[in-house]
């Protein structure tokens, strides 16, 4: 049995098209690496026409890929380099029966990291620190033993979870799945939210987008949290309604947010939480471009291989749920 991969676009049309998630490494860059994580995995690299597998690198063109999957009916699995699939699952894509992979959890280490040090800056003050041009002595507020709540149960969480174990924090994680995620004190299903944001100082924000995620902190869910709780968003922009969360921090309803995601993005010059000393907006860099592209080459080399084995390959799509 053989695994022939193709990459999409190909070499020759690589060019029209922009950059491959948060990475800018361009695609004549990338291109060589996945082609040897395709070999190393025991995978032979082949135009389109002669494909059962495809690496899709094209952002934001479901239409094209599903004319590129009734063109090339031969293809049974399509591997995606980013872990947020939204634009495709809403196309309806994934209605076809060829088995469709993502990134999530490959960026979880740095995404991870990330988080901490946003929760970190938001309970000390750093933005205020950093945008007073003189002497600012601030209390700061310490991690250690903070009740920390993460919206998502899947690598970023875990991760996340690992990562704070030192501060002693009580961590509940609320997620679909029923699975307990490792090292959390609690794991509880989405309706226990509303019971729980009122015992959180942290909340975090690292679950997929779909239509049931949108807007999942709103002006309700803000209200539920105490003054003290700051809120991390590391996921997509739209999981938080930004009005209500610039209404929140005017009101003084929650202390703080640190956000490398924002609803619109990018956040539009002078937008009013740029100019507030209590938010920390990371423009959507949580993870690095060499680390992305290492991280995928390194998920397709593992899934070819699994693919050749037999074997569950790692991200798959629940078409069902949307990631």
């Amino acid at each position: 049995m053989e695994a022939r991969i193709a990459i999409a676009p190909s070499a020759e049309a690589g060019a029209s098209h922009g950059r491959l998630g948060s990475s800018d490494l361009d695609l004549d860059r990338r291109r060589p690496g996945i082609e040897e994580a395709v070999s190393r995995g025991g995978g032979v690299n082949v135009p389109l026409a002669d494909a059962d597998g495809l690496v899709w690198l094209i952002p934001g063109e479901p239409e094209l890929l599903g004319a590129t999957l009734e063109a090339h009916p031969r293809i049974g699995w399509v591997q995606f380099p980013w872990a947020g699939v939204e634009r495709f699952a809403a196309s309806g894509v994934f209605d076809r029966p060829v088995v469709f992979s993502c990134a999530k959890g490959s960026f979880a280490g740095q995404v991870a990291e990330h988080a901490l040090m946003l929760a970190l800056a938001c309970l000390r003050s750093l933005s205020l620190q950093a945008r007073t041009p003189g002497w600012c002595p601030v209390d700061p507020r310490s991690l250690h033993g903070r009740r920390v709540t993460i919206l998502g149960g899947g690598g970023i969480a875990a991760e996340l979870v690992r990562l704070l174990r030192p501060f002693g924090c009580r961590v509940r994680v609320i997620r679909r799945r029923p699975e307990k995620v490792e090292g959390a004190d609690e794991t509880l299903p989405p309706p226990a939210l509303p019971a729980v944001l009122p015992e959180t100082d942290v909340l975090v924000l690292a679950l997929a987008l779909t239509p049931e995620t949108r807007h999942v902190v709103g002006a309700a869910e803000l209200a539920l949290l105490p003054p003290q709780a700051v809120v991390v968003n590391v996921a997509r922009g739209a999981h938080i309604d930004t009005g209500a969360l610039v209404e929140a921090l005017d009101a003084g309803t929650i202390s703080a947010a640190g956000l490398d995601v924002t609803d619109p993005e990018p956040l539009p010059d002078g937008h009013p939480l740029w100019a507030d000393p209590r938010v920390l907006v990371t423009s959507h860099c949580a993870d690095s471009a060499e680390y992305v592209a290492r991280m995928f080459c390194e998920r397709v080399e593992r899934n070819v291989r699994n693919l050749l084995a037999g074997r569950p390959l790692e991200g798959v799509i629940d078409p069902a749920a949307g990631y």
